[in-house]
């Protein structure tokens, strides 16, 4: 109740972060830009003329699926394991500590807060591309629509705690981000960032089946671009959901068993 009653407050205080660091946010925002690339690349070679076989893949279809990927990166994209591993390797996360409330909810409430900036920046540009360019591939099943939002706020979630877990390994390592940096090249090859999931290589494919890394990306982008019926649907839905359980699960563990080799002053 007290993380409840102090979360306006603390969505404010996000708000106010985001607006006075706006130039380091924009530039933040401009290193999502890659599936605008994507974008340019593959609707050129599906427009080429030769017979390649992409899967059903068209050059409207291409432009739905990057733009689509544009947004739902843009609203689920984290930097919170740059953070943890910054406070915890300088000391500052002391002062979390003496706070009464968990960190991973004062870090979730700034993130949150600054989704809308994220919002205002990408999603202009990415639904006008979206609805004159590749309209025709976008789904109109009400379920779809209706489990659209759930699927993002899901593919946050799992986001933000893997982040966490690899931020809280800072406890453990000095440079934690080097592990980041293998995380985001996985995150890259496996979620579909690149490139749709089931036009890689069969051996990519069956990775990422077993990974969490479709849950935070593909899950919503399917909902938005394909026509699936109510089974598929719900199963990506229930998913997401089971890997946002599991993900919760190891970032608090994660933190609890790191935050008792803190030493800075004044933990």
């Amino acid at each position: 109740m007290s993380a409840l009653r102090a979360f306006p407050t603390l969505l404010r205080v996000g708000v106010a972060e985001t607006v006075a660091y706006r130039a380091e946010f924009l530039v933040w925002i401009l290193t999502t830009t890659l599936p605008l690339v994507m974008l340019a690349l593959w609707t050129t070679v599906a427009n080429d003329g030769t017979s390649h076989d992409f899967r059903g893949y068209t050059s409207d279809r291409f432009v739905a699926y990057y733009l689509a990927n544009l947004i739902v990166r843009n609203l689920t994209g984290s930097w919170v394991a740059w953070q943890i591993s910054e406070e915890i390797r300088t000391g500052t996360m002391s002062m979390r500590l003496l706070r009464p409330l968990h960190p991973f909810v004062a870090f979730a409430a700034s993130h949150i807060a600054a989704i809308p900036f994220r919002g205002v920046v990408a999603l202009p540009i990415a639904a006008a591309l979206l609805l004159s360019s590749g309209a025709s591939s976008l789904t109109t099943n009400p379920l779809q629509l209706a489990l659209l939002i759930p699927s993002v706020a899901l593919a946050w979630i799992i986001t933000f705690t893997i982040l966490c877990a690899i931020g809280s390994l800072a406890f453990w390592i000095t440079k934690s981000m080097a592990l980041f940096t293998l995380y985001f090249g996985l995150y890259n090859l496996l979620s579909g960032y690149l490139l749709p999931i089931e036009l890689m290589p069969s051996w990519i494919t069956k990775m990422a089946e077993y990974s969490p890394f479709p849950a935070m990306l593909a899950s919503p982008v399917r909902l938005m671009t394909e026509q699936l019926d109510t089974h598929e649907a719900l199963g990506i839905v229930a998913g997401q959901m089971g890997w946002a359980v599991a993900m919760i699960a190891l970032a608090l563990w994660v933190w609890s068993a790191g935050i008792r080799r803190f030493e800075a002053v004044g933990a």
